[in-house]
């Protein structure tokens, strides 16, 4: 669901004022030292990239106002949230850099100016200096409220739901051609099964869409169901459902955390708000429990179970009213006079006529691929992934640094996280890439509480750097260095934690003895192979596989799903690939 801008610029902007101050008085606690006395500082050295980013944020204001003056509201407020948001997930310090701060600010107004209208309430309290934002951003924890997010915040994001197009589907004449002897050898894939269900030539004709031009549906579905089936074969077995209809999954969202229908159904088990809500799953203000892998899952299994119960094992009009709601099924069962799922077929939706032969048809190629033509579809590795506990009100970002990865890497493995910040008011469980848990730990002790939402980054060192050159190169001085870690003894590779009330912090390599420094380097994209990781693809062209996990938001040893593509720095002197021996 669509959250209006300005919430989230009115919000956005009170953190960035709040952080000018220490800005303007960035150059002054840059000491100078002679072996880098002629690196430019982030600020120089981002410029050119600041005129592109203000361009596109431009471009995309614009836009809104066109969007605007045809009265096409909603269009208009998703171009002004773009030029926002193109600021904000730029790369670039907004706080750190003048230039850039000065845009934010002024965009921050001039998009208020042009949706104040739209609005049914005004801020109660303006800020002198510029900007007009509301003075008190503190998120309310509600489902009914849209509470402002902060910088750094970014709205959820959504792929479109498989049931949508299955509401629709139309099976041609070739596909509903079956004859009986087709419907008769299903009867021995289905005792084969873990629960009972009836033959019927609907099942067959989903086999037949699915063998022709449903064939890239059903394949992209089993390939990503390697990352969840283990994972809710286990939960529905504590559960006791048939562990066969964890594939209600692959026609529910095709495997995908994010799916969202038109209905407003949303996860991998597409729950709507109320039933979600009467199966345990939070909604709030920052997270919503119905995409999440685990709870979301035990929360479908327990509906199942309760559905199956209420038909007495018919697992068939089970699924029916996991799709249309019990109520519906039970006033097909009164037309019917039958508690059979066929004979009640003629009574209930298009929707879940075709709802419940396609998860039977599902079922059947998943459980036997090679006899349905789909034996070289790869499944992708069961999700891996470290659990750590962390504080109220804790950012992505900073989990991101503490862990090696990135905050898209984090929102892929944490998806019922509705902002890039933990909830606040309790203490919450986020997934972190595996192995990564005892760094995250031992290094988030030493970040202040009270700088643990967007007051502090970790960088590493590099090769013959010491304090001086840190402070440097990041614009913050040795006394914050050493107040933050403690110590004055740094080696490379060291994790040093940063305020990032600071210039944008990057990583630098100072050159040893004759070598000569690498001035630049550009991005090459290979496509994975099968059994592919980033550490071998990272060996295989030159690269560090802790830089190249972090471009791609993918753990190192993480096992990468065939032709993905993959992005790799390359510095000018770096070592040529490998070839390969393969033909």
């Amino acid at each position: 669901m669509k959250i209006t801008s300005l919430p989230r610029l009115i919000a956005n902007a009170t953190l960035i004022v709040a952080f000018v101050a220490p800005g303007l008085t960035l150059h002054a606690q840059v000491p100078a030292v002679s072996t880098l006395r002629n690196t430019p500082n982030d600020v120089e050295r981002d410029d050119p990239r600041v005129a592109q980013v203000i361009d596109r944020a431009e471009n995309h204001f614009k836009k809104g106002k066109l969007n605007l003056a045809d009265n096409r509201r909603e269009q208009a407020r998703d171009e002004f949230d773009k030029a926002v948001d193109s600021l904000l997930e730029s790369g670039l310090d907004v706080r750190a850099n003048p230039r850039l701060r000065d845009y934010y600010l002024q965009l921050v107004e001039r998009v208020y100016r042009e949706e104040v209208p739209l609005q049914q309430t005004q801020p109660q309290n303006v800020l002198a200096g510029g900007a007009q934002i509301a003075l008190a951003s503190t998120p309310v924890d509600t489902t009914t409220t849209q509470a402002s997010p902060q910088v750094g915040f970014r709205e959820q994001k959504f792929e479109p739901s498989p049931l949508d197009e299955l509401s629709k589907l139309v099976l041609t004449q070739q596909e509903q051609q079956v004859s009986d002897e087709d419907v008769a050898k299903l009867e021995n894939e289905i005792n084969s099964l873990d629960f009972k269900f009836t033959s019927n030539q609907l099942i067959q004709q989903f086999l037949n869409y699915y063998q022709g031009r449903g064939r890239s549906t059903m394949e992209s579905g089993l390939r990503r169901s390697g990352q969840y089936t283990t994972m809710a074969r286990k939960i529905f077995r504590e559960e006791g459902v048939p562990e066969d209809i964890v594939w209600l999954g692959q026609v529910e969202s095709a495997w995908r955390p994010t799916a969202r229908s038109w209905a407003a159904a949303s996860g991998l088990w597409q729950f709507i708000p109320g039933t979600g809500s009467r199966f345990g799953l939070r909604q709030t203000a920052w997270v919503d429990e119905r995409n999440s892998f685990e709870k979301a899952t035990r929360a479908s299994a327990r509906y199942l179970k309760w559905l199956a119960n209420r038909y007495n094992g018919n697992w068939e009009l089970a699924l029916g009213a996991y799709n249309t709601g019990e109520g519906n099924i039970d006033r097909a069962i009164s037309r019917a006079g039958s508690s059979n799922f066929w004979a009640v077929y003629p009574y209930i939706a298009q929707e879940t006529r075709n709802y419940v032969p396609n998860i039977l048809a599902t079922i059947l190629i998943a459980k036997n691929p090679e006899k349905y033509g789909f034996a070289n579809v790869q499944r992708m590795s069961p999700l891996a992934y470290d659990v750590v506990r962390v504080p109220t009100t804790t950012s992505l970002q900073l989990i991101a640094s503490l862990t090696d990865s990135s905050v898209d890497y984090l929102r892929s493995i944490n998806p019922e996280l509705r902002r890039d910040v933990t909830p606040r008011g309790e203490s919450y469980d986020v997934r972190v890439p595996p192995g990564r848990a005892k760094q995250f730990v031992a290094l988030v002790k030493r970040i202040p509480m009270d700088r643990r939402d967007v007051g502090a980054r970790v960088i590493s060192v590099g090769q013959g750097e010491d304090l001086a050159a840190v402070a440097a190169r990041t614009g913050t001085s040795v006394a914050q260095l050493q107040e933050m870690n403690g110590g004055t003894e740094i080696k490379a590779g060291d994790k040093l934690i940063m305020p990032t009330g600071n210039v944008r912090l990057s990583s630098y390599n100072r050159t040893r003895g004759n070598v000569p420094a690498v001035t630049g380097s550009s991005l090459k994209t290979v496509a994975a192979k099968a059994g592919d990781t980033i550490a071998s693809l990272s060996a295989r062209y030159g690269a560090s596989p802790d830089e190249v996990a972090k471009l791609n938001g993918v753990a190192v040893g993480t096992q990468l799903e065939s032709g993905r593509l993959i992005r790799i720095p390359q510095s000018p002197n770096a070592a040529p690939a490998r070839p390969s021996r393969r033909r």
